[in-house]
């Protein structure tokens, strides 16, 4: 029996001292989408966070294993470069970094061996191509990373990097925060139609929304540094209309 694509097991972690997740586990197969959904301040973003190997969450136990394989104690950049991708909640300007360049760098060093070979004028027609799918204009590319933009544009061009770099394994932290009705169809569409037998995301958000266009196989409801409760996708519609007080009880 082949292992499956991501796997969580009893993940404990601190930030700053402060536990936060309080034995985390959670199975992704191959061609899954899940979902996890809480209220604020439960620990959905310190998981994000940590299964990308943020320096400053410290994992005091648990392990993460991307394609069978442990990657609880690998660097972020070794992670990525084992085709696993966080798109974040808030992403970080980087004044002096044109988006070009960044794409460029981020094709180079991740997808290596596939279209990171390409020519430069190849790799700019793979670029555009994505581009246009997102609605994103041509001169985005020489503005400096996220400086400036604003949270939809932000999200769109996270969106373009997820397409762009293929990951086998992503998670999405409130993708869909900041973004209006028209940003959010957009953004979301392309999301599902990344969606593939050989993939699998981990979708966090607060809301219904997203899910009405990201049709999750498994959806988590998250409170107090853990997994509370799992289902189906009838789940998610519950917590629209009921909230989460019956799960917390």
């Amino acid at each position: 029996m082949s292992a499956p694509l991501f796997e969580i097991k009893d993940l404990h972690v601190e930030v700053e001292g402060k536990k936060v997740l309080n034995g985390v586990n959670l199975t992704v197969a191959a061609g899954e989408v899940h979902a996890v959904m809480g209220r604020n301040g439960t620990g959905k973003t310190t998981l994000a966070y940590t299964l990308m190997g943020h320096p400053r969450y410290h994992v005091l136990s648990g392990k993460i294993f991307l394609q069978g394989e442990e990657i609880t104690a690998l660097s972020p950049e070794e992670r990525a470069r084992k085709r696993l991708f966080l798109a974040f909640q808030y992403p970080v300007a980087i004044p002096g970094v044109t988006v070009a360049s960044f794409l460029r760098a981020s094709l180079k060093a991740v997808r290596a061996g596939n279209n990171g070979d390409l020519q430069p004028t190849q790799l700019r027609a793979v670029i555009k191509e994505e581009m246009k799918k997102l609605n994103i204009p041509d001169a985005f590319m020489t503005r400096s990373l996220n400086e400036g933009f604003s949270g939809g544009e932000k999200k769109r061009l996270e969106t373009l990097q997820l397409r762009l770099l293929q990951p086998k394994m992503a998670v999405l932290d409130e993708t869909d925060s900041g973004l209006d009705i028209d940003a959010l169809k957009i953004v979301s569409e392309n999301l599902q139609s990344y969606r593939s037998p050989e993939r699998g995301m981990l979708v966090i958000t607060h809301y219904q929304r997203m899910l009405n266009y990201i049709k999750p196989d498994v959806v988590h409801v998250f409170g107090g540094g853990k997994i509370l409760k799992t289902g189906g996708a009838e789940l998610a519609l519950k917590l629209e209309e009921q909230g989460y007080d019956w799960i917390m009880q």
